[in-house]
């Protein structure tokens, strides 16, 4: 079974973003110090008890222009589409008015389960507000304060009432990887080169892509799960074209997958977008690759100059190895597999204790770390606690002194050493107290 999907939705300034975090346990940001990528973040994986769900946070439907627009439009039908269940957000506070009308509207003819969280239950004005909601006609109804905390295990008790347990969840053994990127990057065609059969619909009008496919892959007299999003658009939709809609599609690949391929259209060129759908990668802290597609559109294109500027685009990923390819005409195709086994390979990579102490240590005395108000880092030892992803706990005399530089000094000397080729490496520092 799969992992559930629950969607926030509602008007604008009702609380959603404080109850996405709330029930996320975190507060989601900007990824710093990352060149090139910025993003509000609107999906992530909340757990609760046993259980372990996607959250959307679909933003604020405003139909304040007078017209149901657009926009409102394709934040509606993400959370129909998408969502399990849909968790109607409404403010006690204010209480109701015409924009919960029409998002009501359109949940009660979507025959999905719909929790309305009456947000704001701390305010005054609360009590008498909330029954007005009521007349809304759906089941359920609930109480909360997302900046407090109040109510969130009515919430959350009822949002996981008939989801599987995490263990019931699916646990296939073999290798899943996924094709991530914008609409019209050539990632169906690029499945059916692999599987060498037309499996996916392919089109060229950006967006045909709309449900997860897995398609088993043999290769090497091994089988692999590859999971593309693809499948033909239903008639009169349009929110495929819609940047938001692309993310959310591959955030949910990336999440059932080992290895992430961020395919790139090398007749367009490199974008924003392209970038922005890797830093996603990035944090669920997935082995990757890099495929420039539709390389067969640049006969007078040097591969080495166009490694550059593939580095110079993607500064955040000098880690992860590149491969040209064609799709359509199969030209480089068999360079694929192998770079993504071996990132695959190294992400389950484990170091020895002494070993990465050893590398530690060395990397230390070659280069101590800069002196702070008279304070200097001080590194007592370092162990690996995870593979996908790569993570190390560092334990030391005071994690405030740690450098991103020096951070940066440190990850370098652990790649010279061992071969992470394709994994990003998350570094968490403790005192050596324990604090």
């Amino acid at each position: 079974m799969k992992i559930p999907t629950v969607a926030l939705v509602g008007r604008p300034n009702v609380g959603k973003s404080s109850l996405f975090n709330r029930m996320l346990k975190k507060k989601i940001s900007i990824i710093e110090n990352t060149p090139g990528i910025t993003r509000d973040r609107i999906y992530g994986v909340a757990n609760y008890k046993d259980y372990k769900f996607n959250l959307i946070d679909t933003g604020g439907i405003d139909i304040s222009t007078g017209e149901f627009n657009l926009e409102i439009k394709v934040q509606a039908e993400i959370a129909i589409d998408e969502a399990d269940v849909v968790i109607f957000v409404v403010d006690g506070k204010e209480g109701l008015n015409a924009n919960d009308k029409v998002v009501s509207e359109l949940l009660y003819k979507s025959k999905k389960k719909v929790i309305v969280a009456i947000n704001k239950m701390d305010s005054n004005e609360f009590k008498k507000n909330s029954m007005d909601f009521y007349e809304l006609g759906f089941e359920h109804y609930i109480g909360v304060s997302a900046e407090h905390g109040k109510g969130m295990d009515n919430l959350l008790n009822e949002v996981v009432k008939d989801f599987p347990k995490q263990d019931d969840l699916e646990d296939d053994p073999r290798m899943k990887f996924c094709l991530i990127g914008r609409p019209n990057v050539g990632k169906s065609s690029l499945v059916n080169a692999l599987v060498k059969e037309d499996r996916v619909i392919v089109s060229n009008v950006p967006g045909t892509t709309r449900d997860s496919i897995d398609t088993v892959l043999k290769y090497d007299k091994k089988e692999y799960v590859v999971i593309d999003t693809a499948g033909m658009r239903k008639k009169g939709k349009i929110y495929e074209d819609v940047e938001k809609y692309s993310l959310l599609r591959a955030m949910k690949a990336i999440e059932r997958s080992n290895v992430c391929v961020i395919v790139i259209n090398a007749e367009e060129g490199i974008i924003e977008q392209d970038k922005h759908i890797a830093s996603y990668a990035i944090e669920a802290g997935k082995a990757m690759v890099i495929a420039v597609n539709k390389w067969d559109t640049k006969k007078d294109e040097d591969i080495k100059e166009y490694t550059k500027l593939v580095r110079a685009e993607f500064q955040f990923l000098p880690y992860v190895p590149i491969v040209f390819l064609s799709a359509k005409t199969g030209s480089r195709i068999h360079t694929l597999m192998p770079e993504i086994i071996k990132v695959y390979e190294n992400s389950k990579k484990e170091i020895k204790t002494s070993t990465l102490n050893a590398v530690i240590n060395d990397a230390y005395d070659l280069n101590k770390a800069p002196s702070y108000k008279g304070k200097r880092l001080k590194i007592y030892y370092a162990v690996q606690t995870s593979t996908e992803p790569i993570r190390f706990d560092m334990f030391v005399n005071d994690k405030g002194l740690v450098h991103f530089s020096y951070l940066r000094y440190l990850e370098n000397k652990i790649r010279e050493s061992f071969d992470f080729e394709g994994c990003p490496i998350d570094f968490n520092f403790k005192n050596r107290s324990g604090e």
